[in-house]
């Protein structure tokens, strides 16, 4: 059962605050687009924009002391803190491929800036091959359709976990799972239904395309994958794997609000980082200070984010 008893409609209702929207410079867009060369790929870290998140759902496990320091340096108040969205962007020949699609206009309104962002790198939705879905959140799939529900990226295939898929079309979900999760799940249909025409359903360790594997990190969803992208680095992209560079680096034992699995979401992130850390990988957050790209540092029993 998910820890939080919040709706995804007092989630944006929640989300809105001015003093959010000021701390970030234009409104969350970046002023330039980091770019990397990774495993034969060029990446760009494109920007949706940015969330607001509550912080019942940001620090549940949090004393009130704790949550004003951490929420302070997030640039946050007492209600809640910003949070941004990065999406990376891979070029290899004729694939142009994103992880993830952003909100669209189906979340709140500071995000869904993807589109006109690869506009503006001489980019249209008709240029994207694949898609690879770490979920089926509103904030990560919900760019997958527009507002007249026709798919955004009319020539993509898209890849999402079985696991994921199982979960939120289950013809018994309602029954199944509290109300706090229904709405969700009718997005995530919205977005999966929308593509199941080429949608490829993947299991932990596949090869999606050829230099990416799935790696799963179950618990945020069920079915929640990170992408590994092969090097003699590796880059691995977490999604929500670990949702805050600050927050679960600093206290991997603390759950996150929206995890619908909340312990084996702890499980997941603990075993990321250490994985990271032991390896010194790169990684790209989604939800981390742009552009989200950095490496997993031990500080004790829990971890020091190394921007990089």
């Amino acid at each position: 059962m998910p820890r939080t008893e919040l709706t995804r409609r007092e989630l944006v209702a929640g989300g809105l605050s001015l003093a959010a929207a000021a701390a970030l410079p234009g409104g969350g867009r970046a002023a330039e687009v980091r770019r990397l060369s990774h495993g034969g790929f060029d990446i760009a870290v494109l920007s949706d924009g940015f969330l607001t998140l509550p912080a019942e759902v940001l620090l549940p496990d949090a004393r009130q002391d704790e949550r004003a320091e951490i929420l302070a340096r997030l640039g946050g108040d007492a209600a809640g803190a910003p949070v941004q969205v990065n999406i990376p962007l891979l070029r290899r020949g004729a694939e142009v491929i994103l992880v993830d699609t952003g909100s669209g206009s189906h979340f709140q309104p500071s995000a869904g800036r993807l589109v006109a962002n690869l506009r503006a790198l001489g980019l249209t939705p008709e240029d994207v091959t694949a898609v690879l879905c770490t979920h089926a959140h509103p904030d990560h799939s919900g760019a997958t359709t527009d507002a007249a529900g026709v798919p955004l990226f009319p020539r993509a295939r898209y890849v999402a976990a079985r696991a994921e898929w199982e979960f939120w079309t289950d013809s018994g979900f309602e029954q199944r799972w509290p109300e706090a999760l229904h709405g969700f799940a009718r997005g995530a249909r919205r977005d999966l239904l929308a593509v199941q025409d080429r949608l490829t359903l993947v299991e932990p360790g596949d090869e999606v395309l050829p230099g990416i594997t799935a790696i799963g990190t179950p618990g945020h969803t069920p079915g929640h994958l990170s992408f590994e992208i092969a090097d003699s680095t590796p880059l691995l992209v977490t999604g929500d794997a670990c949702t805050s560079d600050v927050i679960f680096f600093e206290h991997p034992e603390w759950h996150f609000g929206f995890d619908t699995e909340p312990d084996r979401a702890l499980h997941s992130r603990r075993q990321l980082l250490d994985r990271a850390a032991t390896q010194q990988m790169l990684m790209l957050g989604y939800h981390w200070a742009y552009p989200g790209l950095g490496r997993a540092e031990r500080r004790g029993a829990a971890y020091r984010f190394v921007p990089g």
